[in-house]
């Protein structure tokens, strides 16, 4: 007699009769998963989960009584569940959703704008997807935001340049790849970057642009190094932590100029990490770290094996500390991983490099 396979429960929260509706009709087409409650807002989605014991839940944002932030941060502090956030992509909404990623659920779905039937059964495909994906990921209790006061200062001071746009500056390179559970993650490790960090830095995350646009807002908030949004054809500077937009592809010139393509998607991706990746490989070689985080996916596997090739440093992510250890698992299995490190040693061990190609660049006789 074969065994019944167990379907994923789901608990739908939302303030919106007619947008329970619409998800519970979306939800029961998928016969791996089956709707276990419904919840109108927070209190009552913290009530239900602790009840219900769903597998993963749907949470809005804007609820009354107690909105969609509060009942994640209380859901994911007393009684973790996998949550998915469900929401608007206005500015707003992109604030809002890169909060509650930054308490602890694991990835979100962009409400259409119109927010009608017709078009949430669009993102159908996306929302049954990333509730299956985030069902299956092993959440924590989380912890309290990091204080980037406490950021501790790096050991060495930025060496001297020649123009950030020119192929003869000698300045580090350091290039960040991150999908599903990123933004939580990079609020974890942004503090520990000291203003003066002698290296540039570029980030790729999978994210739309709304949302990419605000990731940089909310990095910089707890930073103490300058955080701003990737601009056309700016040259990379030592100290700036530069993030992708989300609606291009980010190459680095070889006289060291950010372009941005809004080409079509590479390898199922745009913003693509492999893209920003090969391209730095290609100006910085031996003076680049590449970085791999959590994230679901092969982005970046072969971009850093075009890092290792270049003579540069490539570090991942491990799986105790990923969201979901995708990403890095596919660059680790390339062979070209320096070292596999987690997300609290994150730092500590990007500084490391970063301090070695300062010192392999130094003129002769400044030791």
């Amino acid at each position: 007699m074969e065994a019944v396979e167990k379907k994923t429960r789901v608990l739908i929260v939302d303030d919106s009769a007619f947008m329970r509706k619409v998800l519970e009709e979306i939800i029961r087409t998928d016969p791996k998963l089956e709707v276990v409650g419904q919840a109108r807002d927070g209190r009552e989605a913290i009530t239900l989960a602790a009840s219900l014991q769903p597998d993963v839940l749907t949470m809005d944002i804007n609820m009354p009584r107690m909105d969609g932030l509060e009942a994640t941060q209380h859901i994911m502090t007393q009684n973790p569940r996998p949550i998915v956030i469900v929401s608007s992509e206005s500015r707003q909404g992109a604030a809002s959703t890169l909060r509650a990623l930054e308490l602890g659920a694991i990835d979100f779905v962009s409400k259409p704008t119109n927010g009608i039937d017709l078009d949430m059964k669009k993102v159908s495909d996306e929302l049954l997807r990333k509730l299956k994906m985030a069902a299956k990921v092993r959440v924590v209790r989380t912890a309290a935001r990091h204080d980037a006061a406490k950021s501790p200062e790096l050991k060495m001071q930025p060496q001297s340049t020649k123009d950030a746009g020119n192929i003869d500056a000698r300045f580090p390179l350091v290039v960040v790849a991150a999908s599903t559970g990123g933004p939580a993650t990079l609020m974890r490790l942004m503090p520990r970057f000291p203003k003066a960090f002698p290296a540039a830095v570029v980030l790729v995350q999978h994210m739309p642009a709304t949302f990419t646009s605000q990731l940089s807002v909310q990095l910089a908030e707890v930073a103490t190094m300058r955080v701003k949004e990737a601009e056309a054809n700016e040259a990379l500077c030592p100290g700036t932590f530069y993030v992708c937009p989300g609606s291009a592809h980010l190459r680095i010139s070889l006289t060291g100029r950010l372009k941005l393509d809004d080409g079509p998607r590479i390898s199922g991706y745009r913003p693509c990490a492999d893209v920003t990746f090969e391209s730095a490989a290609a100006y910085a070689g031996a003076n680049l770290v590449g970085v791999v985080l959590t994230g679901m996916g092969s982005d970046g596997a072969q971009g850093v094996q075009a890092v290792k090739a270049s003579h540069g440093w490539v570090l991942a992510q491990d799986e105790a500390s990923s969201v979901i250890y995708g990403m890095p698992a596919e660059a680790v299995r390339t062979g070209a991983v320096d070292q596999v490190v987690g997300i609290d040693e994150m730092y500590a061990a990007i500084e490391k490099y970063v301090e070695l190609i300062c010192r392999s660049t130094q003129p002769v006789g400044s030791r």
